[in-house]
């Protein structure tokens, strides 16, 4: 097996002890995601296997999606449990929403996936696109004072290549979800919101934004474009890179090690026209992994199925009928 792995066991422990693999690390009991966040932050792995029967009350989505955000997704195995609740359709489709890509209820399949991880393409038939949230739901208005907002989806947005799109497409994001959602959108250290004449849209310093996220725990979503450096009171970041040669080549001269501090984060790729070979082809050169493939779109227009499809991949159920699959999704 490649790579040296962590184990995290509770119920499973003999089952994940007897795996013939490389392990720097094993611990067992149950544990909360504060706890996981503190003991592995800055700690090499090549996988995380979790007994999700390790992890305080992972029969709420909620607290796996805390395990995503604080955790890359690609590196983490999970072997699920009996419980109805874990293995019902609603479960997995959420998983699948998180990048949470590899799960199981075989020790086999855990050897294989650490040599083979899924794609989305191999675990699309239990995303449901338009499922509906169970109670308590992925966005629901919750702040827990240990780790913060937890329900409500802070998002932040934050360009790679220069002029990269986030603003403009902050403001479509923002026009998609506030027919199911209630939505803030909010810019840090700019005016650009001002140009498109919308009085529902926020300016502010980075030094403000706090207080902002506090004041308005009432909003399901909140939309953060940064510009400059991203908070850390935002846990969940989009980072946007254009993808022309121009850009590319400007990005590269600037810090050659870009991909590597991307190393486990949300990169999309925006006002894109590549393929899906020429996304292979940039994830090889790069080292990196596309989560996501918007092209140029009309930000006068009011709908847009693949913006649809991109918040359905980030976790959102409550948008319509209009996403039917996800174009232009690459693993």
């Amino acid at each position: 097996m490649n790579g040296i792995n962590v184990i995290i066991s509770n119920k499973f422990q003999a089952m994940l002890a007897n795996l013939e693999i490389d392990v720097i690390k094993h611990i067992n009991g149950e544990f909360t995601i504060d706890e996981l966040v503190s003991e592995f932050t800055n700690f090499y792995y090549n996988k995380m296997i979790i007994d999700i029967t390790a992890i305080k009350n992972y029969e709420n989505i909620n607290v796996i999606q805390a395990l995503s955000v604080n955790f890359d997704a690609s590196k983490i195995i999970l072997l699920l449990d009996d419980s109805e609740k874990v293995n019902s359709p609603l479960y997995m489709s959420q998983l699948v929403s998180m990048g949470i890509y590899n799960f199981t209820k075989s020790a086999d399949a855990i050897k294989f996936l650490i040599d083979n991880p899924n794609t989305y393409k191999d675990v699309a038939s239990y995303h449901q696109l338009n499922a509906v949230s169970e109670k308590p739901s992925l966005n629901e208005n919750k702040y827990d004072n240990t780790r913060g907002f937890i329900g409500q989806r802070v998002i932040g947005f934050k360009n790679v290549t220069a002029n990269a799109g986030s603003t403009t497409l902050v403001y479509m994001l923002k026009k998609q979800l506030e027919k199911n959602y209630k939505v803030k959108a909010v810019e840090v250290n700019s005016n650009d919101f001002a140009l498109f004449g919308d009085k529902n849209l926020d300016s502010i310093s980075s030094m403000q934004l706090d207080g902002y996220i506090s004041d308005n725990s009432d909003a399901e979503v909140i939309l953060v474009d940064f510009n400059g450096e991203v908070s850390d009171s935002v846990k969940e970041v989009i980072y946007l890179i254009e993808p022309g040669l121009t850009k590319l080549n400007k990005m590269y001269l600037q810090d050659k090690h870009i991909f590597d501090k991307l190393e486990g984060k949300k990169i999309v790729l925006n006002r894109s026209v590549l393929s899906e070979k020429d996304i292979d082809d940039f994830e090889k050169e790069s080292r990196s992994k596309v989560f996501f493939n918007i092209p140029n779109l009309d930000d006068k227009e009011y709908n847009h199925e693949v913006l649809n499809n991109f918040l359905a991949t980030l976790g959102f159920s409550r948008i319509g009928d209009e996403a039917k699959g996800l174009f232009s999704v690459f693993k």
